[in-house]
């Protein structure tokens, strides 16, 4: 019979145990994993990146929701567990569910330090270490101008960096003289700051935060000396605090952290703790290549393996801000007992130190230029003899070889990436082995490169290394998922031509690392296939999102919203009626008029939503899909003195002739009644201004994080050309797009100026708008009734599942 393994978190330390665990014994446990954001597994080292508009949140998920459908785990989100009896072997959730285990690993993470002064609860006053601290930073850049943060280490710099790169005017308030002291001296830290102030960012040294002040919302700080800086967004990244309150209550050992012995064992042996809210030998650890160290000896431990135990970590240190490259390890500060190897030009802005002991070294401070780190931090960690090298091939390797010859002196233990504990020898293992060949499969198989991305040069240069004449140079292209090195097109273009009729085909002829796929490749496929053969290809609704087979946008709290059709933002009263009816009878705590011109029900119930749907008797608004969202329109000449043409019943139609066909991402329309541009047409996927003479069509716009205006495409005279080029573009798009990307990056990758000589040629025209409409038929059956038969069964599978 299966144990149960019940796990309190679902973050990066904690699920890379279950990973480990997994790897080791599939049928030993029955895993459910508790987590109280409403997530799946995802990666807060790149919160930053996502802040600076680098990446999305999507992109940075580890395990998506069908993880844990393969693997048979029970998660749970947005649920906290607040109780743990250790007598019965039972927690209870703030939900009030009851969950029993036979072990139980605490993996419940840290908290950001909110420091305790006066206004520190207004509004506007955030940590950042999630997703919710992160989008509620985005938000703010949109509406507001001035912003601190609080802390000038590693996670203050990420975070000030990503809200200039939003927009804001940022100082960075830090009690010390310099930046980043935990990490680099003061002769780096000195070109860092200069750096950073090149790029826009203002800094208030060595002053003390006395209060935020402000009404409702933050205003401005004060500080002990009496000077002030107003600012709408405090941001504290001051430190991190263990999240240790369930353990203490359930009466384990703990200090800072939780306590635990070399195994990740507990004072209670079937509980352990891994990660940030672990203490090992009087140290919590808040980088995560210690934490996935920790979690493979415990999976070792639990899985009845022979380890030596967890014996602490040399940590090491990289800054994800563009323009300033870092790289820190051990010490880095001199003592009596050691000597310090300098190279600094500041002319340069290059700084290198190397602290030795007895002819090892002991500490690296890289500024400038830090491709020398993992070298040199593998020599640190492995204590080698330094005595023969001379201070100059210590410090970097001369000669156009350098790279070739450090990663053929990098024994199989050396680290390659940090941030997910992968060594050389994992990675050439994996290489002969599994028959790898790109980047992509390495980091597919092995994880290292998956997160912060500084060693895919490292990582290039071994796959080099190993294969020798077999490696194609030509090969390290980014592939559409980690499954296979074949890019978008090509696997296209090998659809077509092999003339495979299902996905599973596809990565079986096509020779996927996974027959069943991942969460990237699955939906992207269903897409393609759905997209070349309309008629004959029957869509895998399992290989859709969550939100797709539910109707319903997951909210965080694990609700749903439930937002009807409403072409051009009208309704009737009869279908106010039902929505009011269907709110009081499903107690939806918020019913709100969207930016799309529609009224959505927020906060309902999954097991709700089918019932909603079928008691609303109305149509889907795609609130969630990759498809049309809406026609934004203004009431045009019906009622507006300004208005040229009939832009709202423009719109409708617009949106009619459009509406249920997928996309490879989300699209906006816009119709505006004249070129005052109520409508903000300018920024959406496809925008019509009418004119006099027309209409004005546009094409390529976003109105995101990242902003980018519509390139102008012609001008036509009646509605119906207006329409015939609207379908013409999407289906230009459908066809030609990654499944993933929005218009505005695919026109900026093919050139606004070829879209427009495409779509300008009449054949051309003519040929997607009847592609277009093949399509389209299919979905009109497939959506002839509001929900069929077909959909409701999917939705309870969902709800079941």
């Amino acid at each position: 019979m299966k144990k149960k393994l019940v796990m309190i978190g679902n973050g990066m330390a904690g699920v890379r145990t279950v990973e480990e665990i997994l790897k080791r014994n599939t049928d030993s446990f029955d895993i459910t994993i508790i987590g109280d954001e409403p997530y799946p597994n995802y990666n807060r080292i790149m919160l930053s990146n996502v802040l600076q508009g680098k990446t999305t949140v999507d992109d940075i998920y580890i395990n998506d929701w069908s993880w844990y459908e393969e693997n048979h785990i029970h998660l749970i989100t947005g649920e906290k567990a607040i109780k743990i009896d250790r007598n019965k072997k039972e927690l209870v959730t703030d939900k009030n569910q009851l969950i029993n285990y036979d072990e139980l690993i605490i993996a419940t993470g840290s908290s950001a330090f909110i420091l305790p002064i006066p206004g520190s609860e207004l509004e506007g006053v955030i940590g950042f270490r999630t997703i919710e601290d992160t989008e509620k930073m985005l938000e703010t850049a949109q509406n507001y101008k001035k912003a601190v943060v609080i802390g000038g280490g590693l996670l203050g710099l990420e975070a000030a960096r990503g809200l200039i790169d939003r927009g804001m005017d940022v100082h960075v308030v830090h009690l010390l003289p310099t930046l980043m002291e935990q990490q680099l001296d003061a002769a780096a830290a000195d070109l860092l700051r200069k750096d950073l102030e090149a790029q826009g960012m203002k800094f208030l040294m060595e002053k003390q935060t006395a209060e935020i002040y402000g009404e409702n919302r933050v205003q401005g700080l004060t500080f002990t000396d009496g000077s002030s800086v107003e600012c709408d967004l405090v941001v504290m990244a001051v430190g991190i605090r263990p999240n240790i309150a369930i353990a203490k209550e359930a009466d384990l050992e703990v200090n800072r952290g939780i306590i635990v012995n070399d195994y990740m064992v507990t004072s209670d042996p079937s509980i352990y703790a891994v990660g940030e809210c672990a203490e090992h030998n009087g140290i919590a650890y808040g980088l995560v290549a210690p934490l996935y160290e920790q979690g493979t000896v415990l999976a070792d431990y639990i899985t009845g393996r022979q380890s030596e135990g967890y014996q602490g970590s040399v940590l090491s240190t990289q800054l994800k801000v563009a323009g300033c490259d870092l790289f820190s390890g051990g010490k880095i500060h001199e003592d009596e007992n050691t000597q310090a190897i300098i190279v600094h030009d500041q002319f340069a802005g290059l700084y290198k130190k190397i602290l030795v002991t007895e002819n090892k070294i002991v500490g690296i401070v890289l500024y400038g230029d830090a491709s020398d780190g993992n070298r040199l931090f593998n020599m640190l960690k492995k204590q080698a003899d330094i005595s023969e090298y001379t201070s100059s091939s210590v410090l970097s390797k001369a000669g156009q070889e350098r790279e070739e010859d450090l990663v053929a002196s990098m024994s199989a233990e050396d680290t390659v990436c940090g941030c997910n504990g992968v060594t050389k020898g994992t990675i050439v293992q994996s290489i002969l082995e599994q028959g790898l060949s790109t980047f992509e499969e390495v980091k597919g198989c092995t994880k290292a490169g998956g997160s912060c991305g500084k060693c895919k040069p490292m990582v290039e240069s071994i796959l080099a290394h190993t294969l020798g004449d077999g490696f194609d140079a030509s090969l390290q292209k980014t592939g559409m998922c980690s499954c296979t090195a074949l890019t978008r097109d090509e696997v296209v273009a090998q659809i077509k031509e092999k003339q495979l009729k299902s996905p599973k085909e596809v990565r079986m002829v096509l020779e996927f690392a996974s027959e069943e796929g991942c969460s990237k490749c699955r939906p992207a496929l269903n897409y393609y296939m759905r997209m070349l053969f309309p008629e004959e290809y029957e869509d895998d609704k399992a290989s859709r999102f969550v939100n797709e087979k539910m109707e319903g946008n997951i909210q965080k709290d694990g609700t749903f919203s439930v937002v009807p059709r409403m072409y051009g933002g009208t309704t009737t009263a009869d279908e106010l009626i039902k929505l009011g009816e269907a709110a009081k009878k499903y107690n939806v705590p918020l019913v709100k008029i969207t930016g799309a011109s529609r009224i959505g029900l927020y906060g309902v119930k999954k097991e709700d939503v089918p019932h909603v749907w079928e008691d609303l008797g109305m149509r889907s608004g795609y609130a969630y899909s990759k498809s049309l969202r809406n026609v934004k329109s203004c009431v045009g000449s019906t009622f507006c003195r300004f208005g040229t043409k009939d832009s709202l019943g423009l719109g409708i139609k617009l949106e009619q002739a459009i509406e249920m066909v997928d996309t490879p991402h989300k699209m906006k329309m816009g119709v505006t009644g004249c070129p005052r541009n109520c409508a903000e047409v300018l920024t959406k996927d496809f925008g019509v201004v009418c004119v006099e003479n027309g209409y004005q069509l546009y094409f390529g716009g976003n109105g995101g994080t990242e902003v980018r205006e519509c390139d102008s495409l012609t001008t036509v005279k009646t509605e119906e050309e207006v329409i015939t080029f609207a379908k013409a573009y999407v289906q230009y798009y459908r066809e030609n797009a990654n499944y993933g990307e929005r218009t505005a990056p695919w026109v900026e990758r093919t050139g606004a100026d070829k879209v427009k000589e495409t779509l300008l040629n009449e054949e051309n025209v003519k040929q997607f708008v009847s592609r277009f409409e093949k399509a389209r038929l299919t979905y009109k059956e497939a959506w002839s009734s509001i929900l069929s038969d077909e959909t409701k069964r999917e939705m309870y599978e969902v709800i079941k599942g």
